[in-house]
Formats: structure tokens, C-alpha cells, sequence
């Protein structure tokens, strides 16, 4: 089954948002393979990664599980993300490394 696919319905089954079906194999296939999906009501924002690039792979990444109605989901951890998002190319990202320094008392070699 298409990625895309899975993950729209992941994203149906915890919010009931339409706009989720508007989300594409083109959008986990471009130059950032990075989809944002922020809920109607504002209240968060999710990257979903389709690949990561040539610097970090998947085991590099230090993560846990979190049960989401009984089903396991693997989430990174606060200084995983800031350490992915601090050296890119987005502004995007930029943002979210020093919203995440600032919320978790990150170190800046994080």
C-alpha cells in the first residue's frame, strides 16, 4: 500500500481534519521529504519523515514508543529533533531548533 495512504489514515484516526487527504506521495517524495501537519485547532505540529538524507539514518535517531490508542508509535526525542533541525536549510526549522532549545534547556552542542 502507498505510504501516503498509511499515513493519511494514521492521521484519520486521531484527527478529523479533511484537509488530511489533500497530503500526497509528492509531498514524502520532494527535495524535503518532510510533511507538517498542524490540526485545525493550532494546538500542535507533527513532522512526518519519509527519509532523513545522507548525514543521519533512522538508528542514529534516539527515540521511545508512545502508546496513541493502543497503537505504538515512535516518537524522537526533544534533543534528537533539535539536533536534526539546527543545521538546515529551512527557516522552518530554524525556528522549531530554537523553540525546541528553549522549551527543554537544550544545550547548544545538543
Amino acid at each position: 500500500m502507498e505510504r501516503s495512504v498509511l499515513l493519511r489514515a494514521a492521521l484519520q484516526r486521531v484527527f478529523d481534519d479533511p484537509e488530511i487527504d489533500t497530503i500526497t506521495a509528492a509531498d514524502l517524495a520532494g527535495p524535503y521529504p518532510v510533511v507538517r501537519y498542524v490540526p485545525p485547532d493550532g494546538s500542535l505540529s507533527v513532522d512526518l519523515l519519509a527519509r532523513l538524507g545522507e548525514r543521519v539514518g533512522f538508528t542514529d535517531l534516539d527515540a521511545f514508543v508512545c502508546d496513541v490508542d493502543g497503537v505504538p508509535v515512535r516518537l524522537a526525542t526533544a534533543r534528537t529533533l533539535y539536533r536534526l533541525k539546527r543545521d538546515t536549510a529551512r527557516p522552518v526549522d530554524a525556528h522549531d531548533a530554537a523553540r525546541l532549545r528553549a522549551a527543554f534547556d537544550l544545550e547548544e552542542d545538543g
